[in-house]
């Protein structure tokens, strides 16, 4: 399952994203980086695509610490957008149904997930899946 991490900059997209893939390897399960940053998204067979930039391919920032090089893949389908929370931050319910439009033709679901501070960020994410699986592979 493919997840577009969206927020403002300094909202923890990249390390929600390095805990979850953390998480999910050491549940056995594949989890890869596209891009950290900036990513492309373009509609195929009618599915939403994440390509990442070459200027930036292979490189994460994590903040407060400087660049970094890391493994990533030259493409993936997406699901879901994750907006990373913090819970002092945010209401106690989000909107039902929400969306994250990407242009005027392509939108994803979104999702809300809490982070940080004692948070399994992994554990409510597969709670909050449709499916509730082993993120629904």
């Amino acid at each position: 399952m493919g997840f577009l991490l969206v927020g403002p900059s300094g909202a923890g997209k990249s390390t929600l994203s390095l805990s979850l893939m953390s998480q999910a390897r050491l549940r056995g399960l594949y989890a890869a980086l596209v891009s950290d940053d900036q990513v492309f998204v373009s509609c195929a067979g009618g599915q939403i695509l994440a390509h990442g930039p070459e200027t930036i391919r292979g490189l994460i920032e994590i903040r407060g610490a400087g660049i970094a090089d890391i493994e990533t893949i030259s493409c993936a389908v997406l699901h879901l957008a994750l907006r990373p929370v913090k819970l002092e931050n945010v209401e106690r319910l989000p909107p039902a149904a929400e969306l994250h439009r990407l242009d005027a033709r392509m939108s994803l679901p979104l999702l809300r997930l809490p982070y940080g501070d004692g948070q399994d960020s992994f554990a409510i994410l597969e709670q909050l899946l449709p499916q509730n699986s082993a993120l629904a592979g």
